[in-house]
């Protein structure tokens, strides 16, 4: 009889991702229908609060007080979490990434060959890191399709490049065995089914990039940090991280505009630089300047030494969604920019579009996550 009720009545493959931020927790649930993904249900619950601090404060938390937040915010009725089977993000500061040179040789010799270069660039013993790496594509070869770099993956085939060049640019990625066994932690506590974790901007890379040739800049507006991000073909060229973030503007606000903190994290996130007050958006764009000068000098770097254009900006984070940050951006850099609007690559109802986009650039790295935890439950 159950053989009979799983014909007729087949189950749709449902995923969760989860992004654990410095400031915030994000959850994205999905399913696959028809062949599509489906947005079944979406959340963010504030961590400060779990420190004693205010919503939108950097907090550093136990992997027991996460889980907790975590359990939280998938009880909680308006989200309403069906499934444990998930896919959870690791920030980009726990990883180490370096684009390193290689003999251009085959990829068995690479894989013993890899490891051994990396000690240089890692500044601890290669038996305490998970190590993870790919062969970047050479300009003039069709580009192929970037592996993924998060702790589940073995060692991997390093593409041909076709070249008869000597040698070839290699990505490597690390990250520590003690942030994997702190996030095994946090999963166990919270009694989730987690088959993998992702470098944050991995799962970013799937949520928001077409498939364009050209490098695009992403910029992660963070609470405590701005990451930067040149990618080429699906392969991260450059990164970049800025100690500056949403919390700096709200902090700066409050110092300067006479409020609290948490009047000034609500007038943020209300008015931002869109209104008519002059003190308040020359408050917020000091902060401003500072990440887009530094943004800019990224960017310029990088299209001086490749000889190559970028061709779009693509923000992404919860500091992307302050109100007025687009138009900003627009005057400061020399490049399109657009708001990431990861819930494009899933089927909502026509009601929540507006929000959506609105909310979409903070929940890139949960919406990444979410779909290939989908792929991986067909």
């Amino acid at each position: 009889m159950r053989f009979f009720t799983k014909f007729f009545h087949p189950t749709e493959p449902v995923a969760l991702g989860i992004d654990i931020g410095s400031s915030a927790i994000k959850i994205v649930q999905i399913k696959k229908k028809n062949g599509q993904a489906i947005l079944e249900t979406y959340g963010e619950l504030a961590l400060g609060p779990y420190a004693g601090l205010g919503v939108g404060q950097s907090v550093v938390l136990s992997p027991e007080k996460i889980a907790l937040a975590l359990v939280d915010l998938m009880k909680e009725k308006e989200v309403n979490i069906t499934t444990k089977k998930s896919g959870i993000s690791i920030p980009f500061s726990s990883s180490l990434m370096s684009v390193i040179e290689m003999p251009d040789v085959s990829s068995k010799q690479l894989a013993v060959m890899v490891p051994l270069e990396a000690r240089k660039y890692i500044p601890v013993p290669v038996s305490e890191v998970m190590l993870d790496w790919s062969v970047i594509p050479k300009s003039e070869v069709r580009p192929e399709d970037s592996s993924e770099y998060s702790t589940d993956t073995s060692s991997t085939d390093a593409p041909k490049t076709g070249t008869k060049m000597s040698k070839v640019d290699v990505l490597v990625v690390a990250i520590h065995n003690e942030t994997i066994a702190r996030y095994k932690e946090i999963v166990v506590k919270a009694e989730l089914e987690a088959s993998f974790f992702e470098i944050e901007i991995f799962s970013t890379m799937r949520a928001v990039l077409d498939d364009a040739l050209r490098p695009v800049m992403i910029m992660d507006l963070g609470a405590a940090t701005t990451k930067l991000y040149i990618v080429e073909r699906g392969v991260i060229r450059s990164s970049h991280t800025i100690n500056r973030g949403a919390q700096d503007i709200t902090s700066t606000m409050s110092k300067s505009l006479g409020m609290t903190l948490e009047q000034a994290e609500v007038m943020k996130r209300q008015v931002g630089v869109s209104g008519q007050d002059k003190n308040l958006n020359e408050v917020i764009t000091l902060t401003l300047d500072y990440i887009f000068a530094e943004a800019n000098s990224v960017l310029l770097a990088f299209e001086k030494k490749y000889n190559k254009t970028i061709s779009k900006t693509i923000l992404v984070g919860g500091g992307a969604v302050l109100k007025g940050l687009a138009e900003l951006a627009k005057n400061n850099f020399k490049t399109e920019v657009i708001l990431a609007d990861p819930f494009s690559k899933v089927s909502a109802p026509a009601f929540l579009e507006n929000i959506l986009k609105e909310t979409g650039p903070e929940f890139a790295v949960a919406i990444g996550l979410a779909l290939r935890k989908l792929v991986e439950e067909e």
